[in-house]
């Protein structure tokens, strides 16, 4: 009874600093509605610094709240990306900032035609557990270059790492221009309803529902960051080893717990025991052990752990042949939420790793026995956040990429095409909408604001009533041919 009613009042606070802080936001967009270039760089320079000042720190959050996160995971994952966006962005944003002219048609000369990039006011962004630092700053940076105020909405369930940011971004900004809230789902709910300017959220397609529901009540647009089933495709002559050796990366990367990590495995009917056995050398080669073995990540909590395990257990009461990548043959069920990857050869639909993103170290097997029958079996589930081929035929390539749809791809590789920074990053259909990162991540938070001008010289007049004169006549048949 005392904890609810703690909780309760903690939801409170964090409700009334969301509507405080949004006040404060749009009153100070108002003051400045279009920050100067250099405004905007220093504002990123300020965020850079204060993450280079604090990267140590940062590491160290994310690995309790994982309660084992390797450190060079959370480098290349988190810290490194978010750097170079950073960087990438003080390269470009002045050319970005720049007005571009657009042609004027013949009847309405003389006249100039300009888009102007207009910062949009005060967007929100909501951040999912599994990459709690990199999905906030790559936003941040993107609607900060495009001259707006910014409130981050952390996850509850990443709590060292958003105490830690909420105290950073505190430091270096201002409430007025860059704010982090905290808080349960409840706070998560009410900072949804606020009527932003933009909002992006990354997390899952159901949550997905319910914030783009609350965003159509003061039509708030939205971008949705989401995931899905992303399926990795294997050649039927490409290198088994070169296959399996980039998909236990993108695989064992954080655990699986990665949007775009690759959620299943379409194999050539005649190679699925090589692709088996490949996985399980590579694996041994990356992670010889796993239960104290820093390299390799936790599942973040035991609600996620029980939930994963679920998924194993249905799989195999409905008759799946599952396999345990474990090099060490270690206990992994004490002391620890430290899981192998475990392969599920030949799923059905009716169990539950395949009705769900899996997100985790879970891995089914899909045999095939035509490229076409591959594609076939994509395009007849809803569009994936990302998708995979490895093989070297580049016609294949081309094939899999005009028959098939999904919100990025890589080709002979996983992952990697998020931290591309001239890349958009974005969904299709149930993965999401809109896009993000560099230039279109500029985009994505501005309003692209038409302009057409004139001066004193009207030619306009020419089509002013009474109609049907002469001159009507003459620009018709001039222009309607």
């Amino acid at each position: 009874m005392v904890a609810s009613v703690v909780q309760l009042t903690d939801s409170k606070k964090h409700i009334q600093q969301i509507n405080r802080v949004f006040a404060s936001q749009k009153a100070a967009f108002r003051s400045n509605p279009m920050p100067t270039c250099e405004e905007r760089k220093d504002n990123l320079k300020r965020l850079k610094k204060a993450l280079l000042r604090n990267q140590s720190r940062l590491i160290e959050a994310i690995n309790q709240d994982f309660s084992c996160r390797a450190e060079d995971e959370t480098m290349l994952a988190e810290i490194m990306p978010s750097i170079e966006g950073i960087n990438y962005t003080l390269k470009n944003v002045a050319k970005w900032m720049k007005p571009s002219k657009r042609h004027v048609g013949l009847l309405f000369q003389p006249a100039k035609n300009t888009v102007y990039y207009q910062p949009l006011g005060v967007v929100g962004v909501i951040v999912p557990w599994n990459y709690p630092l990199y999905l906030a700053v790559g936003p941040l940076v993107a609607a900060l270059a495009a001259g707006n105020r910014v409130m981050i909405k952390m996850s509850e369930y990443t709590p060292h790492t958003s105490t830690l940011f909420a105290n950073i971004i505190a430091e270096c900004f201002p409430e007025n221009m860059v704010s982090v809230i905290n808080g349960d789902a409840d706070v998560a709910v009410e900072f949804s309803r606020v009527k932003f300017d933009h909002m992006l959220f990354t997390g899952s397609t159901a949550v997905g529902r319910h914030v783009m529901r609350a965003a159509a009540e003061n039509l708030t647009p939205v971008t949705l960051e989401l995931g899905g089933k992303s399926p990795a495709v294997i050649a039927s002559t490409v290198p088994m080893d070169d296959a399996a050796e980039r998909l236990v990366f993108g695989k064992a990367f954080n655990a699986g717990q990665t949007c775009v990590a690759p959620d299943y495995v379409l194999c050539p009917k005649d190679r699925v025991e090589q692709f088996v056995e490949s996985f399980q050398r590579k694996f041994g080669e990356m992670f010889s052990t796993l239960k104290h073995n820093n390299d390799f990540t936790s599942i973040v909590d035991e609600r996620q752990h029980a939930r994963l395990q679920k998924y194993i257990d249905d799989a195999q009461k409905k008759g799946a042949t599952v396999i345990a990548v474990n090099p060490a043959n270690e206990d992994m069920q004490s002391d620890t939420r430290k899981m192998p990857i475990h392969l599920i050869i030949n799923p059905t639909d009716n169990m539950l790793v395949m009705q769900e993103e899996i997100f985790g170290p879970i891995l089914p097997v899909i045999a095939y026995e035509q490229l076409d029958d591959a594609i076939d079996y994509i395009n007849d589930r809803p569009r994936p956040l990302a998708m995979y081929y490895f093989g070297y035929d580049k016609k294949a390539q081309q094939y899999l990429l005009d028959h098939t749809h999904s919100g990025g791809a890589c080709i002979n590789d996983t992952l990697v095409h998020v931290a591309q920074d001239d890349l958009p990053f974005g969904g299709v259909g149930d993965s999401g909408m809109g896009h993000y990162h560099g230039h279109e991540g500029f985009l994505t938070f501005t309003n692209h604001r038409g302009v057409y001008s004139k001066q004193k010289f009207n030619t306009g007049k020419l089509i002013f009533p009474p109609y049907g004169t002469a001159i009507h006549k003459l620009i018709y048949s001039v222009f309607v041919r």
